[in-house]
């Protein structure tokens, strides 16, 4: 009687209400409050750029200079956009203490749309095939050229910048969208990594099995490995796409007119038309959201693939 008493007392010091307890114990744990405050300072850090970037868009160039430490918008108006699409006059800019000059913005969007294209298509079909000779085919000298190879990516960008202006020049792209898109067309190291990566993990039994059907390794590329990766590649594409859109420096470098400029140029060029009598921080603005909001969305909508992708390939 006495072991059972014992055994059935037990119960009571797990029961729903002592549990209940104990978790609102830890829920109000000083380690748990100092993590959430620490994540919201993290997030106030990182959205306060974005959102003092919007506030000064929709404020304008009086209001910003009449009260500058305005958390709101001062005198709430759409103009500064209206001057980067070209919706204002040059009077009416320049009242607004604007540059009088717009933006030839549906043209400098599709600049960056058909440079980001090329780059992102050349870039993941031509780091595919590096990276399939690197992880499936075996070839004399193969780890050492792909650890020569991965060490380029040690090498700053900068220093390629001069051979590649050579390049261009001599073949005839200056000013040309496919002389912006071509030195980051083809393979970079960072991408044959991380599809190599993948494909080091597909089980050879299937690539076997498929030579041993009469299928050639172009057909196994094509038709097996090329499917079995589509995450890995779609999240390449993406992480490609948004790089190539945000390129600035090379752009700038070989863009001389509205042709062959992109976004990201296209607002150094805003800036450049600023009036003597100070920045047009309202356009500015509105010109950095109107370059940046394609690519903050699209990375926003596909964050969760690109988490999902780099884990899954086992980079750390």
């Amino acid at each position: 009687m006495s072991t059972l008493a014992t055994t059935g007392a037990a119960p009571a010091t797990n029961s729903p209400e002592t549990s209940g307890g104990r978790a609102g114990k830890q829920g109000v744990s000083v380690g748990r409050v100092i993590a959430w405050i620490f994540m919201a300072l993290v997030m106030i850090i990182t959205i306060l750029p974005f959102y003092w970037v919007l506030r000064t868009a929709l404020s304008s160039n009086a209001g910003i200079t009449s009260d500058p430490t305005s958390i709101l918008p001062v005198d709430f108006n759409l103009r500064g956009f209206a001057r980067v699409f070209g919706m204002q006059s040059t009077e009416e800019a320049l009242a607004d203490g604007g540059s009088g000059a717009s933006m030839n913005f549906w043209i400098y969007l599709r600049n960056s749309v058909i440079v980001s294209t090329l780059v992102t298509a050349g870039q993941v079909f031509f780091s595919a095939m590096a990276a399939y000779s690197f992880s499936r085919l075996r070839w004399r000298g193969r780890d050492a050229v792909f650890t020569l190879f991965l060490a380029a990516l040690m090498v700053p960008s900068i220093f390629t910048l001069l051979p590649n202006f050579v390049l261009v020049k001599q073949i005839g792209l200056i000013d040309n969208l496919l002389g912006v898109a071509l030195p980051t067309m083809f393979m970079t190291p960072f991408a044959v990594f991380f599809l190599r990566q993948f494909f080091m993990n597909i089980p050879r039994e299937l690539e076997e099995a498929a030579l041993l059907d009469g299928a050639s390794k172009i057909r196994v590329f094509f038709q097996l490995i090329l499917p079995m990766a589509a995450a890995p590649i779609t999240t390449l594409a993406i992480i490609t796409y948004i790089t190539a859109w945000n390129d600035y420096f090379w752009p700038l470098l070989v863009s001389y007119t509205d042709s062959s400029r992109v976004l990201t140029v296209a607002v150094a060029v805003f800036r450049a038309q600023a009036p003597t009598s100070g920045t047009d921080w309202s356009g500015l603005m509105a010109a950095t959201l109107v370059a940046a909001l394609p690519m903050l969305l699209l990375f926003m909508a596909a964050a969760k693939r690109i988490v999902n992708s780099i884990g899954f390939t086992g980079i750390k």
